[in-house]
């Protein structure tokens, strides 16, 4: 086995495949401009560790289940409320997540809960931060297939390698007393220590629809608002404006109305009052 051939073995086991990939073109460029030993192997360290966090961070998106297109790009952030779009930058940083604290985003349907809070994990996820993105019925059935399997434990510390959980559409749950139960023990587990994002269209007087019990209810909001930044969101309906401006370029254009259709249709005021008792 050739020196060549010993030394990308030698790589591959290492496990640095970006050395493995560059390290004949780099050397070719290092002899090219009459590079030093050090910047040589400085080079081939730097590119390592860009491909690495990339690669660690597409493992990450992927593993989030995060929307791929509600971005921070392709968000509307003119439309957001004067004060949330002054949150935004400083959410982005992930400092809340390092203090476990809870992000609570509310309004009525339509408004851009969503894609804001996905804005936001995708913006920790690069940083290196662990999110997951699940509707809020799916966590609920997945923790009551584990308790029923004996195994909620063990999917509570699954969770709880996550950073940020975020729970989507909170106030379409609509559970039994079983379901509000694994819920809130999900909730209480993460309390002080993990953080949880949250949206709503109900506001927190309305969440007894969601846990059925007025003490349950209390217990619930006390630990989620505790240490949280609450953002509110108003204004038009995104899928409505959308689906107006559909209907406008789909509508036919119309066409010259008829004169004496019109007066037919809408006879002159003097013709209205003779014919009014």
């Amino acid at each position: 086995m050739s020196v060549a051939e010993t030394l990308e073995m030698r790589l591959r086991e290492l496990k640095l495949p970006s050395f493995v990939a560059h390290h004949h073109s780099l050397a070719g460029q290092a002899e090219e401009g009459s590079w030093g030993f050090r910047d040589y192997l400085l080079e081939l360290c730097e590119i390592e560790l860009r491909e690495r966090k990339d690669r660690k961070i597409e493992r990450l998106r992927r593993s989030s289940h995060l929307p791929a297109e509600k971005t921070l790009a392709t968000l509307e952030v003119a439309r957001l409320p004067i004060s949330v779009r002054r949150q935004l930058p400083v959410l982005c940083e992930g400092g809340f997540v390092e203090r476990a604290e809870n992000l609570l985003s509310f309004g009525l349907p339509g408004r851009g809960k969503t894609h804001l809070i996905c804005a936001i994990g995708h913006e920790l996820i690069r940083q290196g931060y662990r999110v997951l993105f699940i509707p809020t019925y799916q966590l609920v059935q997945r923790l009551l297939a584990a308790k029923r399997e004996l195994a909620l434990p063990a999917q509570l510390h699954q969770l709880d390698r996550c950073d940020l959980v975020i729970l989507d559409d909170i106030g379409y749950v609509q559970q039994d007393r079983e379901e509000m139960e694994v819920l809130f023990t999900f909730l209480a587990e993460r309390y002080e220590r993990r953080s949880v994002a949250i949206t709503s269209n109900l506001v927190f007087s309305e969440w007894d629809r969601i846990f059925k019990n007025a003490m349950t209810t209390a217990a619930a909001i006390d630990r989620l608002v505790h240490h949280s930044t609450i953002l509110e969101l108003t204004g038009k309906s995104y899928r409505s404006e959308a689906a107006q401006q559909r209907n406008e370029l789909t509508r036919p254009p119309s066409e010259d109305p008829d004169p004496d259709e019109d007066a037919r249709a809408d006879p002159p005021r003097s013709l209205r009052s003779l014919a009014t008792p």
